[in-house]
């Protein structure tokens, strides 16, 4: 196994009180609680994407560059432990099981892809959700997450959706969302989680929802980066929102 200087996890033993909540959100099982604290089995599970980060109620994990071992993919589908999350039926949540802890980066799935809930379903005066999973911040998001898997995503900045008033029924409806701020966030993470994202999720499209701000546009560089980096033919498509509401530009990127 060839190693290398590569991003991987690093576990605060001193701040771990072993609630196990990184374990849920760790889909390659890269982690088990050993003695009473959280520890990484083997640098090969560990892709150092971090999506155990959030789910850590001590903050006991941080992501450190390291000499390690590669990720190897083969490895984890031999290790990686049976899928928690299935695709429930409309309106049924399923959930990871948590014992006490943080349980913010549960994965959750609503409804069945494509079997959002119609307009009408909602009583009077209320706009229905077309959310059908959990998490959504793409720090949180594991690139094997089953909601994406032959899904269209939708990857919106993170203050679009309180612009866009119609967010939901116009932009969200039928797709698996992910949202990011490319101002505040590490993008370069980004970057390489989206494309391991569009290289193993069989994505059928990426809309890429921005802000006219110019900083909103690092959003949908790393997005045209990762597909082509995957190799996967994605259609990608950006709709830029403007900061008092309106949709000023849509089109498909070639």
């Amino acid at each position: 196994m060839s190693r290398r200087m590569r991003e991987i996890i690093q576990i605060d033993e001193e701040l771990c009180d072993g609630c196990g909540e990184c374990i849920i959100s760790c889909a390659e099982g890269a982690l088990k609680i050993i003695d009473g604290k959280a520890r990484l089995v083997s640098d090969t599970l560990c892709d150092g994407f971090g999506n155990c980060i959030g789910a850590c109620p001590q903050n006991a994990i941080t992501i450190i560059k390291r000499e390690a071992d590669e990720f190897d993919e083969a490895i984890v589908e031999h290790h990686r432990p049976a899928p928690a999350v299935q695709a429930a039926k409309p309106a049924v949540i399923t959930a990871l099981p948590h014992a006490g802890g943080c349980p913010g980066s549960a994965m959750r799935m609503f409804e069945a892809p494509g079997q959002s809930r119609p307009v009408g379903s909602a009583n009077v005066g209320e706009i229905p959700s077309t959310l059908t999973q959990w998490p959504v911040q793409l720090m949180l998001v594991p690139p094997t997450a089953p909601f994406l898997k032959g899904r269209e995503i939708l990857l919106a900045a993170d203050c679009a959706p309180f612009a866009f008033a119609d967010f939901h029924r116009k932009l969200l409806a039928g797709k698996a969302l992910l949202v990011g701020c490319p101002k505040l966030d590490d993008l370069e993470h980004y970057r390489q989680k989206l494309e391991e994202i569009c290289r193993h999720s069989g994505c059928t499209g990426l809309t890429v929802v921005m802000m006219e701000v110019p900083c909103c546009g690092g959003l949908g560089m790393i997005a045209r980066q990762a597909i082509t980096a995957s190799g996967a033919n994605i259609p990608l498509k950006e709709i830029i929102v403007g900061i008092r509401g309106d949709i000023l530009r849509e089109a498909a990127v070639k």
